[in-house]
């Protein structure tokens, strides 16, 4: 897993084209709702920075309410922030595209300067990290004292029954539709193990902490499917 990480930018290049349908479609648009939740948890900033910003469905939500003025994206896949900016421009008017900057770059070496962004935000993108602890350092360097970080991942339910459902679902049902449609025979079954052994909860609040963070909280989505967590720099 940490070779495949290693080329992440590659994997999501090569599933970019059905990674939206796909995700709105086996996630019954649940996911859209979870985005919604996050982009709602924020604290109103003038500059954000989404890490690991895919194909734009968080920045668009944050536009969207008004929570952030100007949004700069960095990713490692450039089709699927090619694929963003094509759904920015369709969303917003031209002046709104203007606001918002995709670039291309590893969320573990960030090429911005210290205490740069009113706020840091990032969907489903942390377990994706080889370095988790690093990213969540970088995060800290670039956020200004008082910003927020708020970060939505993949959890891993507690109940037993909803358990051994998400583990049915995220072991045979997801990787086979991902392979079926997406034509990659590795992605999917990728993403399925990453969740699975990722952090979720106190652990993950514990590395924000480590990172340098402070007041962090943590609310769990859909039977623990997914977790918001949010912390301050001080």
């Amino acid at each position: 897993m940490e070779n495949e990480k290693q080329h992440i930018g590659s994997l999501f290049d090569r599933i970019a084209a059905t990674y939206d349908g796909l995700n709105h479609g086996l996630s019954l648009n649940i996911d859209r709702r979870w985005r919604r939740k996050t982009a709602a948890a924020m604290a109103p900033a003038k500059h954000v920075l989404d890490v690991a910003v895919g194909t734009a469905d968080l920045t668009i939500e944050m536009l969207r309410r008004g929570k952030a003025e100007q949004v700069t994206g960095i990713d490692l896949s450039t089709e699927m922030m090619r694929i963003g900016e094509e759904k920015i421009n369709r969303f917003f008017r031209t002046d709104d595209c203007s606001s918002v900057e995709l670039i291309y770059g590893n969320a573990q070496q960030m090429p911005f300067a210290d205490n740069s962004y009113d706020g840091v935000t990032c969907a489903f993108g942390c377990r994706n990290f080889s370095d988790l602890d690093a990213g969540m350092r970088e995060m800290y360097r670039v956020l200004k004292p008082g910003g927020q970080v708020t970060i939505l991942e993949f959890s891993y339910p507690s109940n037993r029954i909803i358990r051994w459902i998400y583990d049915l679902y995220f072991t045979h049902i997801l990787p086979f539709i991902g392979r079926l449609v997406s034509r990659d025979k590795t992605a999917y079954t990728y993403l399925n193990r990453s969740v699975k052994s990722f952090c979720w909860g106190e652990s993950f609040a514990q590395h924000l902490h480590d990172a340098g963070f402070s007041d962090e909280h943590f609310t769990p989505l859909t039977f623990g499917i997914a977790t918001i967590y949010t912390a301050i720099k001080h």
